[in-house]
């Protein structure tokens, strides 16, 4: 069985809007569904060897649900953090992602304002722009658990964590918006 160990982003330690504690605490949470996916697998496993992996067991239908918010967990913040960026312009205005999304929304900017939108919603969960792999038109999505909601087959592409964890203590509940501009 693969047994996962977390990824490491240096480069974002200096990170302009978002603080160095607020990214070693962000970081903590990660490392912990890394930590459970481990763990789970291990259970599942266990599961295996005795017979007992069966849709008919509670606790291997539980326990594979729970893979399945912590694997997404662990694969969404790798996603986010491998999505912010130490420098100027992020997005490439001249390169093949803006070349998508001004095909999908006309123009950058009325991707960024619509994706904008989207990540400022009330609640927890994901902004999220995904690729579709028929057409390579991109769509935004508010994704409120790591495990549901994501579109077969789509290709996230910009990954927003909008749960508190990701902003709170840089900035107040109440000031999403200044930490959606951060991202950016």
């Amino acid at each position: 069985m693969k047994r996962y160990e977390p990824k490491h982003f240096p480069r974002l330690k200096g990170l302009s809007g978002i603080s160095d504690r607020l990214l070693q605490d962000h970081f903590k949470l990660y490392e912990g569904y890394v930590k459970n996916v481990n763990e789970l697998n291990v259970q599942l496993e266990a599961l295996a060897k005795e017979g007992k992996a069966k849709g008919t067991n509670p606790a291997f239908a539980e326990l594979t649900r729970w893979l399945g918010f912590e694997y997404g967990g662990m694969v969404l913040h790798e996603l986010y953090f491998g999505n912010l960026a130490p420098g100027p312009d992020p997005l490439g205005k001249a390169g093949p992602l803006a070349q998508a999304l001004a095909q999908g929304f006309g123009s950058v900017e009325a991707w960024l304002d619509d994706f904008k939108a989207i990540a400022a919603m009330r609640g927890v969960g994901w902004a999220i722009a995904y690729q579709n792999p028929e057409n390579r038109l991109v769509s935004n999505h508010w994704i409120t658990l790591h495990n549901d909601g994501h579109p077969p087959g789509f290709k996230p592409i910009v990954v927003m964590d909008a749960w508190e964890h990701a902003f709170v203590p840089d900035y107040k509940p109440t000031e999403r918006a200044k930490y959606i501009d951060a991202y950016f």
